[in-house]
């Protein structure tokens, strides 16, 4: 990908100490950006940042008011944090389902509100929704998951309407299962669960519905965000870039 334009640019990456989330700092932070990342993982996010010369702001999204008094200013807004957690509608947890909406949907939802004032004032402005498949499909006893990723898609559609005449864009990227701690954890959970090997658990369980039976590496996402971000970009707005490996083709 040729230059982004992204020199002197601030990214504000949430989510940004490890997985998707750190390929995105890193990605962004080669295009010459000035990138913060934002986590609850003050270690991470301190070791991930210094990597390309950013720095840390270390925050419990599902604390809103402590999302409130972050007072960000940046040009290009990465809303990738996000958590999981597997049970059946009837036993889940309503304390667990709040606070995986405050994280991944209400907290895009203020970070959002925090950024666009500037970007309005700067004709220029990107914000780059880390959604799902899950955003576009459902899957059992997921429910909370499920519900926050829809939400983020429609979030990021009204974002994109009223941001079009003030040169911001706002976009989805929807990916099947990453190789990412959160994808890891779900495989062990499964093969114990089920008594198999997680290279079972992957083909059998989880890729089930994708046709191209492989992890989706998160430099790959990472690589979608920076395209969204560049010049070549500019028209592109209130959509979601599936990158599912045929999950959604059936």
């Amino acid at each position: 990908m040729g230059d982004l334009g992204l020199g002197g640019r601030c990214v504000v990456v949430t989510g940004g100490a490890g997985g998707i989330g750190a390929a995105c700092v890193e990605r962004f932070g080669r295009a010459g950006a000035e990138v913060v990342v934002v986590d609850v993982d003050g270690v991470g996010a301190k070791r991930v940042a210094e990597k390309v010369g950013g720095r840390a702001e270390v925050v419990d999204l599902g604390d809103l008011e402590a999302v409130d008094a972050l007072g960000l200013r940046c040009d290009v807004l990465v809303n990738n944090a996000g958590l999981q957690h597997i049970s059946p509608i009837e036993d889940f947890s309503p304390d667990q389902f709040s606070l995986m909406l405050r994280v991944m949907l209400e907290a895009p939802f203020r970070l959002t509100r925090q950024v666009l004032p500037d970007m309005y004032a700067r004709g220029w402005g990107r914000i780059v929704n880390i959604s799902s498949v899950h955003g576009l499909r459902a899957s059992p006893f997921k429910a909370a998951y499920v519900a926050a990723k829809h939400g983020l898609e429609g979030l990021s559609k009204v974002i994109a309407l009223e941001g079009a005449a003030h040169g911001v864009t706002s976009n989805c990227i929807n990916p099947a299962y990453v190789r990412t701690p959160l994808v890891e954890k779900q495989v062990e959970a499964q093969a114990v669960a089920h008594g198999i090997e997680p290279d079972q658990v992957l083909e059998e369980i989880l890729l089930k519905p994708v046709a191209i039976k492989q992890l989706i590496e998160p430099e790959q996402v990472a690589e979608m965000a920076a395209y969204l971000c560049g010049p070549h970009a500019d028209s592109i707005t209130g959509t979601s870039f599936v990158m599912d490996g045929g999950w959604t083709a059936r």
